[in-house]
């Protein structure tokens, strides 16, 4: 018995020393930075949103202010028109009235000229409302636009990770069933594998089926440089037991975290500048620690993916 605990410790500490304290120190403060990258791109995502219910707010208090402007100048061609015959009536009624009373000529051409008095001030009212009008349409059009473009690039980008899932889930058929879970949400993918399938209890060196499984995430990776890759280690609140290197459940969540990132960094045509390592420990669960089907859960692998949003920072440097 002794003799057996004295190979496990030795093992464990064999484990331990794959990750030197260089690489993990430089894992730590990747993460550190490129977890304040990842909250930027959500605040980025976040305020594109923003500025499209933004862009869709003004786009629909130009259209109503285009719609009151087309009724004013309807009023005022109506106005115009009803001037203009009663223009008309009144010089009727001068010419009758031009041969009987120069009182009544007099009175006529009075009120005749303040009525084209009033037609030129309705005229140059109509011509400012027109020109008002058209830079109203070139407004309207030029942000129906910029709504548009913010629509199609937010498609392309939920279209590409939809097509980053489905080439995933194609990629881990063979694990169904196994602790794998593949969502998409908030523009993200998220990958979630149960220790079950990677791990041995208290352990962070990964299985054989494990292994096979993160390879074959890492073939989908290489085929898409352009993704961000957070590996993010988690626990159940159960303390840790162990010994060794290990201080508690934090540290096995990131040590176990580096182990897929390790995994991932023999696949060269992933960039080892889209990848960060993080542990999370006991303190981000999807289930209740209560029961042991909600510990199970809660101890995983969880792969987030995000895409870049260059294209979607420029859009809105240009709002």
């Amino acid at each position: 018995m002794k003799n057996k605990f004295t190979i496990i410790a030795l093992l464990l500490v064999f484990v331990t020393s794959c990750v030197s304290p260089k690489v993990y120190k430089n894992l730590e403060d990747k993460y550190a930075a490129l977890k304040k990258e990842n909250r930027s791109l959500q605040n980025e995502y976040d305020a594109l949103l923003k500025a499209k219910n933004i862009a869709e707010n003004q786009y629909n208090t130009t259209k109503e202010d285009y719609d009151n402007a087309i009724a004013d100048r309807n009023n005022w061609e109506a106005e115009y028109k009803a001037l203009v015959k009663e223009h008309d009536n009144l010089k009727t009624s001068y010419n009758a009235l031009e041969a009987n009373s120069s009182s009544a000529i007099a009175a006529n051409s009075k009120k005749n000229r303040e009525l084209l008095a009033q037609l030129e001030a309705k005229e140059q009212a109509l011509a400012s409302e027109n020109e008002r009008l058209e830079k109203l349409k070139k407004e309207l059009e030029a942000r129906s636009n910029r709504v548009a473009e913010l629509e199609s690039v937010i498609a392309a980008k939920d279209a590409a990770m939809t097509n980053l899932k489905n080439a995933i889930s194609n990629a881990l058929t063979d694990f169904e069933g196994k602790g794998l879970t593949i969502e998409q949400r908030n523009g993200k993918v998220y990958v979630s594998m149960e220790n079950k399938l990677l791990f041995n209890s208290g352990s962070w060196a990964v299985g054989v089926e494990g292994k096979k499984a993160v390879k074959q995430l890492g073939t989908v990776l290489g085929d898409n440089p352009e993704i961000a890759v957070l590996i993010e280690g988690h626990t159940d609140n159960a303390p840790y037991t162990g010994s060794g290197q290990v201080k508690g459940n934090w540290d096995l969540s990131t040590k176990r975290a580096t182990a897929i990132v390790e995994i991932l960094q023999e696949n060269e045509s992933i960039n080892p500048e889209n990848l960060t390592a993080a542990g999370r420990g006991e303190f981000a669960p999807i289930a209740d620690n209560d029961s042991t089907e909600g510990k199970a859960k809660n101890r995983r692998i969880e792969v987030i993916l995000t895409p870049k949003l260059d294209e979607i920072s420029k859009l809105l440097n240009d709002i």
